[in-house]
């Protein structure tokens, strides 16, 4: 944690320098265009840098998670500005925090609104980042750490505008609850499962902002704002290759290791069917307008009885994001063969990783690969606790249109389109609930910076950062208060 003295100069450089700074390399180049934020805004975006450092530097890598010290770090912060907040423990040192602030006497958790963010994040390789993934160093313009974006970054805007309210003592026109929760990145046992199953009344609501959408920047404006309505299903399965045993000085032609590498090799290459459903329709049709000439003459013939299969090999082949919002996948990740050099194993396990397009089952995809490898030593077991399908969250309510208005405000006209996200959010949990929940990730982001997320260098830019906050706080007022 940062010394009182420093933090004191940090928050007041950030503060000085949040509208004018242009010293750093790239960092006006990529300034996102956006209306002027107030001077509490301004205020606030400065606290909020330091609030994010103070989190980052709280390990909080699952396994084992360790949640429960990054939620006392925020529940003091919250106590400062008079907001009670109670923490849940799921299990020793693990669980969620939880706030609110009310608009009325009487609870209505139909219109209630939820910001909700995950504390926990992925492990790191420290040897391949040219920072302390775990420091807060800023460098460049640009806030390294793991969790800067997944999701870090999303709880501290979500504290930041919820703090905002209460200062501004913002005449609500429904409860707004603010939720910090753990083990996000492992399945949410001991995090959302936690909180729905057991803490429902704590945190039920009818709306809800979380992460996984988009606000795409591309050569220093925001293009367009992606708000996650849907999300694949994640499942993994295990490859399974049995043989015989012996010594490795004399090969037998049912080697374990052997038959799972070329099954891995099959799978790996396998593309699945293309499918569409109304969110990915819109998605892309929506932005198609926005790409270059190539790229939009593509993406409108997507869905031409005479050009539709060539146009998927063109999207799947010049963006891998737009590949995997097209099909089913099966991603292999892991392999796991041998004890010693000269031992053939009996056994050789790989990983799969599948994402499932909303609604579809995982047996046929199963089948097709027991057919692709069309081995009778390969076998396909299911890991348990895999994702559930929820209902896509509508296109055409209050929210999604408070969304699409402010967006359009704030960022010189961007347009706002439906998006289903190729990874798994917490907020199935919720569409399971009948709660309109979507994905806002404010933060005007590079494809670049984007990708970084869960690897090396994770790291958001300040500039970005800070214009993350006003989005999210211009959203939530015209959403929740009462002018």
């Amino acid at each position: 944690m940062a010394g009182p003295n420093l933090r004191v100069f940090v928050l007041t450089l950030c503060t000085l320098c949040c509208a004018s700074y242009t010293g750093a390399q790239g960092f006006t180049a990529q300034s996102p265009q956006i209306a002027t934020p107030s001077a509490d805004v301004v205020k606030l975006q400065g606290e909020a840098i330091v609030w994010l450092q103070d989190l980052i530097r709280i390990n909080t890598t699952n396994p084992p998670g360790n949640e429960i010290v990054a939620a006392k770090y925020i529940a003091d912060i919250l106590k400062r500005e008079g907001i009670p907040s109670e923490i849940f423990e799921s299990t020793p040192g693990r669980g969620f925090l939880v706030a609110r602030l009310s608009a009325t006497a009487v609870p209505d958790p139909s219109r209630a609104l939820l910001l909700m963010a995950h504390l926990d994040v992925v492990g790191v390789d420290k040897s391949k980042w040219s920072v302390d993934p775990f420091a807060a160093v800023m460098k460049d313009g640009y806030l390294y750490g793991r969790g800067t974006i997944d999701d870090k970054g999303m709880v501290i805007a979500n504290l930041a505008v919820f703090i905002s309210l209460k200062r501004s003592s913002a005449r609500l026109n429904r409860d707004v609850i603010f939720l910090a929760e753990g083990d996000e990145e492992a399945g949410g046992e001991f995090g959302m499962k936690f909180a729905v199953e057991k803490h429902w009344d704590k945190i039920a609501a009818g709306f809800a902002l979380n992460e996984g959408g988009h606000t795409v920047l591309k050569d220093g404006k925001v293009q367009y704002v992606g708000v996650q309505a849907t999300e694949k299903v994640a499942v993994n399965v295990d490859v399974i290759a049995t043989g015989t045993s012996g010594h490795a000085s004399i090969p037998r032609k049912d080697n374990p290791v052997a038959h799972l590498a070329t099954a891995i090799g099959k799978i790996g290459a396998y593309e699945a069917p293309v499918q569409f459903n109304s969110v990915t329709h819109g998605y892309f049709e929506g932005i198609a307008p926005l790409e270059d000439e190539e790229t939009g003459k593509w993406l409108q013939a997507l869905e031409s009885p005479d050009r539709a299969d060539h146009a998927a090999r063109w999207i799947s082949n010049n963006n891998p994001i737009w590949n995997a919002m097209l099909r089913d996948t099966a991603t292999p990740t892991m392999l796991q063969a041998g004890i010693r050099q000269n031992v053939v194993p009996s056994e050789a396990r790989g990983v799969l990783n599948v994402r499932l397009l909303p609604g579809n089952q995982l047996d046929p995809l199963i089948n097709k690969l027991k057919q692709l490898v069309n081995d009778p030593q390969i076998r396909f077991e299911t890991q348990p606790n895999g994702g559930e399908a929820a209902p896509s969250s509508s296109l055409e309510s209050d929210l999604y249109s408070t969304i699409k208005a402010v967006s359009a405000q704030e960022f010189a006209g961007a347009p706002v389109v439906p998006y289903m996200s190729t990874g798994a959010t917490d907020s199935a949990r919720l569409r399971m609930r009948s709660v309109q929940a979507y994905g806002l990730d404010p933060f005007p982001l590079t494809e670049d910076d984007l990708m970084r997320m869960h690897a090396d260098d994770e790291r958001i830019p300040i500039d970005s950062f800070r214009k993350g906050i006003q989005f999210l706080d211009a959203v939530v007022n015209a959403f929740a208060v009462t002018k």
